[in-house]
């Protein structure tokens, strides 16, 4: 069993996921090998909230090149977590959208 900690890698901090702040969604990048019940486990255990439900992506990382050396970015799962209505927004978001 892996820590909450280390299953939520960072949050995800763009123009479209800062407009879904009010609706209380959130995105977070996670442990590639998380599954949605442990990321819900782990987002109501670190910011203390109820969540609705939680909806994952794997995003293949980017071809990259420098010369004639190809390579790839490492790949990264995102997860977009839905609050419950009655549920508080996460404080750390709440204080970037003002």
């Amino acid at each position: 069993m892996t820590s909450s900690y280390d299953i939520i890698i960072k949050p995800v901090l763009t123009e479209k996921s800062y407009d879904n702040i009010p609706v209380k969604r959130y995105c977070f990048i996670v442990d590639k090998r998380a599954s949605k019940d442990e990321i819900k486990l782990a987002i109501e255990e670190i910011f203390g909230v109820k969540v609705e439900k939680i909806n994952t992506a794997n995003q293949l990382g980017k071809m990259k090149r420098q010369g004639r050396t190809q390579g790839r970015r490492p790949s990264t799962k995102k997860a977009y977590v839905q609050l419950k209505e009655s549920s508080k927004g996460i404080d750390f978001f709440d204080s970037l959208s003002q």
